[in-house]
C-alpha cells in the first residue's frame, strides 16, 4: 500500500494556513458576502482560503489536480486534492463557530477514485480530525498530540443517536416520511449539521447521520475519516464512498437499517 503520510503532513500545513486566514476574518464587521447562482452564500474568506490552499498546492504538488468549491477543477492525473474552504458558510457569516476547512486527497486505482487522506479543521471550535487510508483516524491539536478515534458499538436504532443538517432537503426530495420515521425510532436526534455530524460518528458520540444532497468537496475528507474510524460511508444508494451526490454514515452496525428507512 502506498504511504500517504507525507501528504497527510502537508494537508495539515494547508489547514494551518487556511485556519489563520479564516479566523482573522471570522466575525469581521466588514466581511463581504455574495450569493452564488445556486442561491447559497459565499464570503470573501471562502475565496481567499481556497486561493491560499491552491497556491500552496501549486508550489508543492504541481503535478496533482485540484477540485475546489469556489474555483472548480484544475489539472489532470490520478491524484486530486478536493477542497471545501469553508464547510458551513452560513454559520461562518452569522458568527456561529460550527464551520471547517475540508481537505482531501483522492487517488485513482482499481477501485476508482477514492479518498486516501482527509483533514477536517474547525478552528473556531479548536478541533481538528484527520485520517490516512490504512492508518486510522485521529483527532487532536497536532500529529504529535492525537487520540485515535473509533466508532460506537450501538447496534439497535432504538438506542442510536442520529444527526442531520436540515429537514427541508429531505422534504424537497420527497424523502421526508422516511426521515421522520427513522427519527421517531431513534433514541436521540440532533441537527448538528455539515462536517460535524460525520466527525461525531467517527468519534463514536453519534451513531449515524445522513444528508440528501451534497457535492464531492462536502464528503471526500469526511468519508476517509469515518471509514478509518471503523465506520461506513456511502451514498443513500449504498454505493461506497463520496460519489453519489448524497451521504449516509454510520458505525457500520446500523448502516443497512439506516439506508432502508431513509429510502423506503
Amino acid at each position: 500500500m502506498p504511504d500517504y503520510h507525507d501528504d497527510l503532513r502537508f494537508a495539515h500545513v494547508l489547514a494551518d494556513t487556511a485556519d489563520s486566514m479564516t479566523m482573522e476574518r471570522f466575525k469581521a464587521l466588514d466581511l463581504k458576502v455574495e450569493t452564488k447562482p445556486d442561491m447559497t452564500p459565499v464570503s470573501e474568506a471562502d475565496k481567499a482560503a481556497e486561493e491560499l490552499i491552491r497556491s500552496n498546492l501549486q508550489r508543492a504538488r504541481p503535478r496533482d489536480a485540484v477540485l475546489g468549491e469556489e474555483f472548480g477543477t484544475e489539472g489532470h492525473g490520478p491524484r486530486r486534492w478536493i477542497i471545501d474552504p469553508i464547510d458551513g458558510t452560513k454559520n461562518y457569516v452569522r458568527g456561529v463557530p460550527v464551520w471547517a476547512t475540508l481537505i482531501a486527497l483522492t487517488e485513482t486505482g482499481e477501485g476508482g477514485d477514492r479518498p486516501v487522506v482527509g483533514v477536517v479543521s474547525a478552528p473556531a471550535l479548536h478541533r481538528r480530525w484527520w485520517a490516512v487510508r490504512g492508518g486510522g483516524a485521529y483527532t487532536g491539536r497536532s500529529l504529535s498530540q492525537a487520540t485515535r478515534m473509533r466508532v460506537s458499538q450501538v447496534s439497535r436504532v432504538a438506542d442510536a443517536s442520529f444527526a442531520y443538517s436540515s429537514l427541508s432537503g429531505w422534504e424537497e426530495r420527497g424523502m421526508l416520511d422516511g426521515f421522520l420515521d427513522l427519527s421517531r425510532s431513534c433514541w436521540r436526534t440532533r441537527g448538528y449539521g455539515d462536517f460535524w455530524s460525520y466527525m461525531m460518528v467517527a468519534e463514536g458520540s453519534v451513531d449515524m447521520c445522513a444528508e440528501p444532497e451534497l457535492s464531492l468537496w462536502d464528503m471526500a475528507a469526511n468519508a476517509v475519516i469515518v471509514e478509518e474510524a471503523g465506520g461506513r460511508f456511502t451514498g443513500l444508494d449504498g454505493r461506497p464512498g463520496p460519489h453519489s451526490g448524497n451521504a449516509a454514515a454510520s458505525n457500520g452496525l446500523l448502516h443497512e437499517e439506516l439506508l432502508r428507512r431513509l429510502t423506503a
